[in-house]
């Protein structure tokens, strides 16, 4: 239970942030992607809970950046192409994959997951007294 606890507790923080991020970079959102936000701060966090503290944060970031480009294609595949909601698209950038997923975007969430992996692990550290983080960079 406590583990639920936690896990939903930086889900919320996550699927909040990126609302906010989304909010203040386009003007608008869609409450799914608060819930898509909180999936992805979860998983995101979890890289170095799965993987040893040694890992540089840039490749956190690159894995990150990997996770959330995943799970947004798959995620606009449903809600927008079968759904129809229109939520995003990106048919008009460059190396997009069906207006889901471009390579612009995949590349600007490098840096955004490598801060999810800074502030989840300061989260946990503040709110669950989890070990102290420690980072390097390359």
């Amino acid at each position: 239970m406590k583990t639920a606890l936690k896990f939903a507790v930086l889900a919320l923080c996550g699927g909040g942030t990126y609302f906010a991020i989304e909010m203040i970079w386009r003007g608008h959102s869609h409450w799914t992607m608060a819930v898509l936000g909180g999936i992805c701060f979860v998983l995101i966090g979890g890289i170095n809970e799965f993987f040893p503290w040694e890992m540089p944060l840039a490749l956190q970031g690159v894995i990150g950046a990997a996770v959330v480009t995943v799970l947004e294609f798959f995620s606009g595949v449903i809600l927008n192409l079968w759904l129809g909601l229109g939520i995003w698209d990106y048919s008009g950038q460059p190396l997009n994959l069906l207006g889901q997923i471009c390579a612009l975007y995949s590349i600007l969430w490098i840096p955004l997951a490598a801060a999810a992996v800074i502030l989840d692990d300061w989260l946990r550290y503040f709110m669950f007294g989890e070990e102290r983080p420690t980072y390097k960079l390359f």
